[in-house]
């Protein structure tokens, strides 16, 4: 990750980045607050948060990163994972590194203290938070959601490369802001190495 702008505006591949708070066009509407609300708070937000206009059709992570000479390293993929115990049901977004997966059956469905976890249904994660599926992101998913990032994450060298909320955009910051996210939980080992 460099700093192509020479503002702490962080930027990588090939993609153009702006500050993320000026173009609010690029987020789905509950990342746009969010992010408004976290710059309130944190000032390294405005300058730190960065966003590119992207191909909708290169929008998965292995196009994206081929296309413009992403390293894979940086991509942050989030998954949205419901456990459930009894009748009461548990939501949390789960951000790992795109070289992992996501140990639902294990190390989630601990954290969630469920009996049972699984992916949330595409159209209860799109409609729940508000965001497209393929875009959906940490960033403004709702209060009730728990909010789980590896802790590979938290090291300020490591970059951040998530979605927006959209297909159309991704969101680039530095891991260590993304784990001082307010509602941010960092968890050693969420992240399953992919054999």
């Amino acid at each position: 990750m460099s700093d192509a702008s020479g503002t702490g505006l962080p930027s990588l591949g090939d993609l153009d980045w702006v500050p993320a708070l000026e173009r609010p066009d690029l987020l789905a509407d509950p990342v746009a607050e969010a992010l408004r609300a976290w710059a309130e708070a944190d000032e390294r937000v405005a300058g730190q948060v960065a966003v590119a206009e992207i191909d909708p059709d290169h929008a998965d992570t292995a196009t994206l990163n081929e296309v413009h000479g992403l390293p894979p390293e940086a991509s942050a993929n989030c998954v949205v994972v419901a456990g459930r115990r009894g009748d009461v049901e548990r939501v949390a977004a789960c951000v790992v590194p795109a070289s992992t997966f996501a140990d639902v059956n294990t190390r989630v469905r601990k954290l969630l203290d469920a009996r049972k976890a699984s992916f949330l249904p595409m159209d209860r994660a799109t409609e729940e938070s508000g965001m497209a599926y393929g875009g959906i992101t940490p960033i403004g998913v709702p209060s009730s959601w728990r909010v789980l990032v590896d802790s590979r994450f938290d090291d300020g060298a490591a970059p951040a490369l998530l979605g927006s909320g959209l297909r159309v955009s991704k969101l680039l910051m530095p891991g260590d802001l993304l784990c001082s996210a307010p509602g941010v939980e960092v968890v050693a080992d969420l992240g399953v190495v992919r054999g």
